[in-house]
């Protein structure tokens, strides 16, 4: 067993703009070469919370994807954010999982925002996805899907999540109640990702980015509206150790899970 270090980059996104964006990732990250395991960007890290689906969309040929594989190979770390991309003929809101070998795997946003139109641009995923990374099952989501639980449900099938996010400002109380939820009734550590500043279309983020232990407690946090890189240790053997003494687990209910 080994503790996992995880990075969350907390930056205002420049929008619709994948090259300024990946610039300034790239800057902020340099400096984590060799020093942590995993880094998350938030969700449309490209681009911001854009609909303008067909015209921003990538491949998974495409520069972006190009990018994070460079870096992830650079950094010796994983890096996990979600990019607008182009696949068969659609338009998906894409987590993207890279390893530093050039692996990449790959989560479509589930539940859409119908609230702000993404049901008109974007097509839902089927699947769930969780990947290994050095030792750790992970599973990925992002943002509207911390909303449903049932989706998340720990089937004894991952030891950590990671919600990639543009979670407005407005609503930052469900944002940080949610994922304490989600870390208590999964017995997992969770990692909330969000955004900072203003996007084109008025709308402001605070960022509230957070790790969450699996009692609910609160392991790191980053300063809200604040451009800030906070880096964390997630405890295997106290996971373990926290599971076997108080397995819930136990009492859960089945269900099929129809998609």
């Amino acid at each position: 067993m080994r503790d996992l270090k995880l990075t969350l980059v907390q930056r205002m996104l420049h929008w619709e703009d994948a090259a300024a964006n990946r610039s300034q990732f790239q800057e902020v990250m340099a400096a984590l070469r060799g020093t942590t395991d995993l880094i998350v960007l938030p969700e449309m890290f490209t681009t911001g919370f854009s609909m303008r689906s067909a015209e921003l969309a990538e491949t998974m040929d495409g520069a972006t994807v190009r990018w994070m594989r460079e870096q992830a190979n650079t950094l010796d770390a994983a890096l996990y954010g979600s990019v607008i991309i182009k696949d068969g003929g659609r338009c998906f809101n894409r987590g993207l999982f890279v390893q530093p070998d050039g692996q990449v795997a790959v989560y479509d946003k589930r539940h859409l925002f119908r609230f702000a139109s993404e049901t008109d641009h974007y097509s839902p995923g089927r699947e769930r996805m969780i990947v290994e990374w050095r030792g750790w099952r992970i599973l990925l989501q992002i943002c509207f899907d911390l909303r449903f639980p049932v989706f998340a449900r720990n089937r004894g099938d991952y030891d950590a999540i990671l919600y990639v996010a543009n979670w407005p400002e407005a609503r930052r109380f469900p944002w940080s109640q949610l994922l304490i939820a989600r870390a208590i009734e999964n017995q997992c550590f969770v990692a909330g990702v969000n955004r900072v500043g203003m996007d084109g279309k008025g709308i402001h983020y605070s960022g509230d980015r957070v790790v969450i232990d699996p009692r609910g407690a609160v392991l790191a946090a980053v300063q809200p509206s604040q451009e800030e890189v906070l880096t964390t240790m997630l405890d295997r053997a106290g996971l373990e150790d926290f599971r076997t003494k108080f397995p819930v687990a136990l009492e859960a209910d089945d269900f099929e899970l129809r998609l």
